[in-house]
């Protein structure tokens, strides 16, 4: 590695094109038909059962009525918040759904606003992150910059994630944006679905605080650990380039990260970068694609996810 994270050029071969991927990475026409197709089946059972899983881990907390149950429910709604994240990723790709009416509704009402995020502006955003990763219209320089770091840095970074820093500096402009009259239709949906979501919990379990603390209080806390966590895995300290390898992390995926830091297949995140069309549960594919080519080798590739934090605190 250089002094940034980028991976040595002799690890980075030129492959391409191959008789199956075109000189981008993106598979030839005649394969890549097959790994763009969406399952709407799964995904509408995707998004269902995890809002099947919100509201049993609530009502199993409630019913158990003892500290460590809710203990238990705040800890693992560190995980909800980041499949929710990836899901409303997928919605912004377009990817969510074949229906672009439906993909848009459930993406923005069912998956989106419940998270506290405003899509219409995350897509704008994001679509501006895969035009160049690192160019001048990078929304997420504040995450992926000032790597490599020292480890007392990003343990400072990550102790404001845990206490809600972070999380307020995300929160009180979608508050404060109420006061504009030309943010409010982007604000007031959202602020409305919290209020709703937080009416329901009332409601159904007899307890105010419980929304509070087994939705907002974890959004606030711990998803933002795990979304610098990843986010810093993805691109932290590597730098702008036409080879998605230096733009983009890999990292070989385990059963661990896959529940707790990159569900729904985003942990192959070098292969959603080469193609950002292809669908989520298609991308494992589309990484051994990548492998067979040659494209991505042992050489790049992270054996999991604490080697790679430990490398970017390593300065």
């Amino acid at each position: 590695m250089t002094a940034t994270m980028v991976p040595d050029a002799a690890v980075r071969p030129s492959v391409l094109p191959t008789d199956r991927l075109l000189a981008s990475g993106k598979c030839r026409p005649e394969l890549r038909q097959d790994l763009r197709r969406i399952n709407d089946f799964r995904n509408a059972l995707t998004v269902g059962g995890l809002w099947v899983w919100v509201v049993a881990m609530v009502a199993l907390a409630v019913w158990i009525d003892n500290p460590l149950a809710y203990l238990a429910v705040f800890i693992l709604m560190g995980p909800i918040h980041a499949r929710f994240a990836i899901l409303m990723h997928e919605a912004a790709h377009k990817l969510l759904f074949t229906s672009k009416r439906i993909n848009d509704w459930v993406g923005t009402w069912v998956v989106a606003y419940p998270a506290l995020v405003p899509i219409q502006l995350y897509r704008r955003g994001h679509f501006s992150h895969h035009r160049q990763e690192f160019g001048p219209e990078e929304p997420d320089m504040a995450f992926y910059g000032g790597y490599r770091c020292d480890r007392r840095t990003l343990a400072r970074r990550l102790v404001r994630d845990a206490v809600g820093i972070s999380g307020w500096k995300n929160l009180s402009p979608l508050l404060k944006s109420v006061k504009v009259r030309a943010y409010r239709p982007v604000s007031l949906p959202i602020i409305a679905m919290q209020v709703g979501l937080w009416a329901v919990a009332w409601a159904a379990t007899g307890r105010w605080w419980i929304y509070p603390l087994l939705w907002l209080a974890p959004w606030m806390t711990q998803w933002k650990v795990i979304n610098r966590l990843r986010a810093i895995a993805e691109h932290g300290g590597m730098e702008a380039s036409d080879d998605r390898r230096v733009t983009t992390h890999d990292v070989r995926q385990s059963l661990l990260a896959r529940f707790w830091i990159v569900p729904y297949n985003t942990g192959w995140h070098l292969a959603h970068h080469v193609d950002m069309g292809i669908p989520f549960r298609n991308l494992p594919r589309f990484h051994a694609e990548l492998i067979e080519a040659g494209y991505v080798t042992p050489g790049i590739t992270y054996p999991n996810y604490r080697s790679l934090w430990k490398a970017l605190a390593s300065a």
